[in-house]
């Protein structure tokens, strides 16, 4: 093959190898619930498509839900909103609640926080409309700055976690269950860093993964694209993918696991008790020297060689002559 068309070829692999590369950044990782999709997929968030349970979270503005199709498609939960501020509840709530637990999803209920309302009317108006379902998922609190909308009040930190504390309490005595904390990037930094370490914690970050978006070290669900499509809803929706094992996701429902706080009230994980090794090789003398079994001091046992040969100031530590 002459020089020229040699150069040539190399160079069409190269561009290929480097498509194919550049293909792989955007397109996103393969799903695990190959039925359900994005509208505007990101591969920032490829992980979460990974991870075996995943739900969606839904209002009205998902209009009437087919959920027999949303279970189909490898639905294991559904957030759904309930009510907001102090007189506010949401006109699909109770539809979507009923129907959602007839097809066997896992579902809460959460109520969106208002500034401009005390922590009280809030309270006061949830428990009147979230059940006290013992078969429910535990609710949410979902705590963001209302940016553009009527109550654009920007209390201090200081208020912001008083009312939260307050009602999330709230939440806690009507449902007998931890709350969830669901928020974003902007209003964790500004307010809950470091705060209700105990409570799971339901992060939004549609872009990047959660460990670069968030100072936390652990969360509990990642609500990773408000583009999704999944079967049986008309339009964008919400998916979140939950971290955790199968094990610990229906310990949890069943409360003997708090994903919060790591802490397993009943039926942890039995650790398998460890195997005795092998017999190692050589154990026994050749049968020339009556086959008798050998004797191995254990390594923690080697005798020194010398009086001052161990390093007295360094635990486990052997001087080198």
């Amino acid at each position: 093959m002459p020089a020229g068309k040699l150069t040539s070829g190399r160079t069409g692999l190269g561009a290929l190898a480097l498509a194919a590369f550049l293909t792989w950044l955007v397109e996103p990782a393969l799903a695990l619930y190959p039925k359900k999709g994005d509208s505007a997929p990101h591969h920032g968030v490829r992980d979460a498509r990974r991870k075996t349970i995943q739900g969606i979270d839904v209002s009205r503005w998902q209009g009437e839900i087919d959920w027999e199709r949303v279970k189909g498609a490898g639905t294991r939960f559904a957030f759904i909103k309930a009510t907001e501020g102090g007189d506010h509840l949401d006109p699909s709530f109770r539809r979507n609640w009923a129907e959602a637990k007839r097809h066997g999803i896992a579902r809460g209920a959460y109520h969106f926080v208002w500034w401009c309302r005390s922590a009280k009317e809030q309270v006061r108006w949830f428990k009147k409309h979230i059940p006290r379902d013992p078969d429910a998922l535990p609710p949410v609190l979902d705590v963001e700055w209302q940016n553009g909308s009527q109550c654009t009040r920007r209390i201090s930190r200081e208020q912001a976690l008083e009312k939260i504390e307050a009602m999330l309490k709230g939440l806690r005595e009507h449902t007998g269950k931890k709350p969830i904390i669901y928020t974003d990037i902007n209003f964790h930094e500004d307010v809950l860093e470091g705060a209700f370490n105990d409570h799971p914690y339901w992060l939004r970050s549609t872009a990047a993964p959660l460990a670069k978006r968030y100072a936390r070290d652990r969360w509990e669900f990642w609500q990773f694209t408000t583009t999704g499509r999944v079967p049986g809803i008309t339009g964008d929706v919400d998916r979140n993918a939950f971290f955790g094992s199968e094990r610990e996701f229906d310990a949890w429902r069943q409360g003997r696991f708090d994903i919060g706080s790591r802490k397993w009230h009943g039926g942890e994980p039995k650790v398998a008790a460890r195997k005795p090794l092998p017999t190692p090789a050589g154990a026994r003398a050749p049968k020339a020297a009556g086959g008798t079994q050998l004797r191995f001091v254990p390594p923690a046992r080697i005798p020194a060689r010398t009086a001052d040969s161990r390093d007295v100031a360094t635990t486990g530590s052997v001087r080198r002559n």
